[in-house]
């Protein structure tokens, strides 16, 4: 079972990283699209991120939810989940802005951006809240 915390950890790590990145990418990248007017570099670093990043959230949720039953699914359990599902519509929102963003369509703000991402951040600290505490 240790293994599979570790590989838990491990993914919801990697996870994050673009859960926090990618959103700050297309800021990076808009800004590329409106210097050169096409695809360049960033473009390309931000699609192999959440792509990459993507096959990292299937393993965390797996290995998640194989843990979860190994505790029997107690209360906290099923309030993570809420919360990680919730991030998760986050991601597959963000994954349709990268989306947008490689046919060239940046319709969205710096601004909204940036608030996009930082709503990732509370997510996740209530993730965290949830299961140190265990408050349920």
């Amino acid at each position: 079972m240790d293994w599979v915390k570790i590989i838990h950890l491990l993914c919801v790590m990697g996870w994050m990283t673009s859960i926090f990145a990618v959103p700050r990418a297309l800021i990076y990248w808009k800004r590329e699209h409106d210097r050169i007017g096409e695809f360049g570099p960033l473009g390309d670093l931000t699609i192999r991120l959440y792509r990459f990043s993507a096959g990292l959230g299937v393993i965390a949720l797996i290995t998640g939810l194989w843990l979860g039953s190994i505790w029997q699914f107690p209360t906290w359990v099923w309030v993570k989940l809420s919360l990680v599902l919730l991030l998760a519509l986050h991601y597959t929102w963000t994954g349709r802005l990268v989306l947008r963003a490689k046919r060239g369509v940046f319709t969205e703000s710096d601004r909204y951006l940036r608030i996009f991402n930082e709503i990732s951040v509370f997510g996740v600290i209530a993730i965290l809240w949830v299961v140190v505490v265990k408050p349920f």
